[in-house]
């Protein structure tokens, strides 16, 4: 439950593991104090916290803790690549992101070329792994080829 969620008297006795006829005589007793909203009851979690001396906190379900994600941008720009290094390049950045494999952030691949000034810039975005291994790649490339 959220802050500012009421629950209902169904919903306190089965955290209770109690009958709801027993949550409504400790409403009708005033041992839970409750808001009627039409025909039943609505009760704060402070209040069920209150009855049982806050032991219901432990078992109330809580919020699952939002996953941990890393994610890198990383941009590399390789000087005096001519089409042909270019195409090499990109071809080999691109199949290695299609053949990546794992449950990470998806690795996302932009490659832009200007042959004028015969300059390619990569743009990878995605886990740290994945990222630091095109910015590797891309580096070999660069040693090896140009």
């Amino acid at each position: 439950m959220t802050a500012g969620t009421l629950y209902s008297a169904e919903d306190v006795a089965e955290l209770l593991g109690l009958h709801v006829r027993t949550v409504r005589a400790y409403v009708r007793d005033g041992r839970l104090p409750a808001v009627r909203i039409g025909k039943q009851y609505r009760i704060a979690p402070e209040d069920v916290d209150a009855l049982t001396g806050g032991r219901t906190s432990a078992v109330r379900p809580q919020a699952p803790a939002p996953a941990r994600r890393v994610e890198v941008t990383a941009v590399v720009q390789v000087e005096g690549v001519d089409q042909t290094a270019m195409s090499r390049l990109s071809t080999l950045v691109t199949a290695a992101v299609g053949g990546r494999s794992g449950d990470g952030p998806r690795l996302h691949l932009e490659t832009v070329y200007d042959p004028q000034r015969q300059s390619l810039k990569i743009v990878a975005i995605g886990g740290a792994e994945d990222t630091a291994a095109v910015v590797g790649l891309v580096g070999t490339f660069a040693e090896s080829e140009l």
